[in-house]
């Protein structure tokens, strides 16, 4: 047993998340959200591509937003792909 000053140890006795387990397992979980991301990593870019096409300054606000589309959508791809989770699983 720990003291009440003692800190709670790390290790082997520790519970593991079944939830966290669940979700990295989940082929079809991943894919609705991974595939969300990137729709939506394409739809922001298709909204900053429109305001250059239509002759619209290209300014900082839109590069921001070209900026974070990518972003959206390589979380979708690390989302879908999971290296963690495979890496995990070789070890």
């Amino acid at each position: 047993m720990s003291t009440p000053t003692e800190a709670p140890r790390k290790g082997a006795d520790a519970p593991v998340s079944k939830t966290n387990q669940v979700f990295k397992s989940c082929w079809s979980c991943r894919m609705l959200s991974g595939g969300g991301l990137i729709l939506s990593g394409a739809y922001v870019y298709s909204i900053a591509r429109r305001v250059m096409r239509q002759g619209g300054p290209t300014s900082m606000g839109t590069v921001a937003q070209i900026t974070f589309a990518a972003c959206l959508a390589a979380w979708g791809v690390v989302i879908v792909t999971d290296p963690v989770g495979r890496e995990l699983k070789r070890t």
